[in-house]
C-alpha cells in the first residue's frame, strides 16, 4: 500500500482517531496544521488559512485530502464575526489547498473526502431527510451549504469527491455526548425543548470507519448522511443516557423558550430536528458497528 493521506483538522477529536487508524493500516499521514505537531509518525505542514499561508510541499505525493477543519460551533456566542469566522475555517481552508492544486498541475491528488453537518438540512420536523432533501435556511445550515459548495469546485480539477453530512458524534471523551450527560450526571437532566426534536447521532467508531471506507472505495462519491440508521428523538435520547450511567431524569423538560434566553440563536443547535436517513450509504455497501443506541451507549460506557 503506497497512498499517502493529508488531513486538514487532524489534532481534532475525529482527525486523532482517524490518523492513529491510518497509520496502523500502513497509510502515510500528513497534517496540515497551524502549529508543528507532536506525532513523530505523522509529517506536519503549516499553514494559515487567515493569512492565505500554505507550505506547498503539504500535497507532495499525496493521493487523498481529508478534510476536516472548522472552528467549532459551540465555541463562544454566534456574533456576526464568529459567524464568519466559522464559515471561513471550512472555506477558505479548502480553497487554499484548491489554489495550491492548480499551481502544481502535476499534483497527485485524486479525491477529496470532506466532512459537512447534518444540519444542511435545517429544522425539519419529522420528515426523512435523504441526501436529496433540500437545504435548510438558518446558520448552521448555511454553513454547511457553503461548506460543500466550496469543496465542489474539485470537481473542476477532476477529483473524486466525498461528503460526509455528520449527525451528533457519540464518543465518551468529547464531543456532545459528555456535555448532554454531565446534568444527568448531577441529577439535573432533562429532555430539552419539547423532546420530540429528532437527534441523528452515529457512534464515533463507524465515523472513522466510515472515512476509511471513502478511502478505500474508490468508486463513492458524492453525499452521504452520516448518520445510524435508528435515530431517535431528544427525549429518547436523553432517557437512553440517564438508563445506561443509572441516574434517574428529575426533571420533566427544560423549556425550548428558556433555552433561546440562555443561548439565543444558538440554541437551534439542541432545537432543531434532523431525521436523516442511513439508507445511501448501507446500500453503498457500509456495515455499522452500531446501529442502534443502546448498543452504542454500552460501548461507550462499558467497564
Amino acid at each position: 500500500m503506497s497512498k499517502r493521506i493529508l488531513l486538514t483538522g487532524g489534532t481534532g477529536l475525529i482527525g486523532r482517531k482517524l490518523t492513529d487508524l491510518l497509520l496502523g493500516k500502513g497509510y502515510q499521514v500528513n497534517h496540515l496544521s497551524r502549529t508543528p505537531g507532536t506525532n513523530p509518525e505523522v509529517t506536519t505542514f503549516i499553514w494559515d488559512v487567515t493569512k492565505n499561508q500554505i507550505d506547498e510541499n503539504c500535497i507532495n505525493g499525496v493521493d487523498t485530502i481529508i478534510h476536516l477543519a472548522g472552528a467549532n460551533v459551540g465555541d463562544g456566542r454566534w456574533t456576526e464575526k464568529r459567524k464568519k469566522e466559522i464559515i471561513e475555517s471550512r472555506t477558505k481552508s479548502i480553497g487554499l489547498i484548491y489554489k495550491l492544486l492548480k499551481a502544481k498541475p502535476q499534483h497527485t491528488v485524486k479525491a477529496v473526502i470532506s466532512a459537512s453537518g447534518i444540519s444542511y438540512y435545517g429544522d425539519r420536523a419529522d420528515t426523512l431527510l435523504t441526501e436529496n432533501s433540500a437545504p435548510g435556511t438558518d446558520f448552521l445550515a448555511n454553513v454547511s451549504l457553503q461548506w460543500e459548495h466550496a469543496v465542489d469546485v474539485g470537481e473542476g480539477f477532476g477529483l473524486r469527491l466525498v461528503k460526509f453530512r455528520t449527525g451528533i458524534v457519540l464518543d465518551a471523551k468529547g464531543g456532545a455526548l459528555p456535555v448532554l450527560a454531565k446534568p444527568i450526571q448531577f441529577g439535573v437532566g432533562a429532555p430539552l425543548g419539547s423532546g420530540k426534536q429528532w437527534v441523528s447521532w452515529i457512534h464515533e467508531e463507524d465515523v472513522i470507519d466510515m472515512y476509511l471506507y471513502a478511502i478505500e472505495n474508490e468508486n463513492l462519491s458524492g453525499d452521504y448522511n452520516m448518520v445510524a440508521p435508528n435515530p431517535v428523538t431528544n427525549k429518547q435520547l436523553t432517557k437512553a443516557i440517564a438508563k445506561e450511567i443509572h441516574r434517574p431524569l428529575w426533571l420533566p423538560r427544560v423549556p425550548g423558550f428558556a433555552l433561546e434566553l440562555v443561548l439565543g440563536e444558538m440554541s437551534s443547535m439542541v432545537l432543531s430536528s434532523q431525521k436523516g436517513s442511513a439508507q445511501k450509504i448501507e446500500e453503498a455497501g457500509f456495515k455499522f458497528k452500531y446501529p442502534t443506541l443502546v448498543w452504542a451507549l454500552k460501548d461507550i460506557y462499558k467497564a
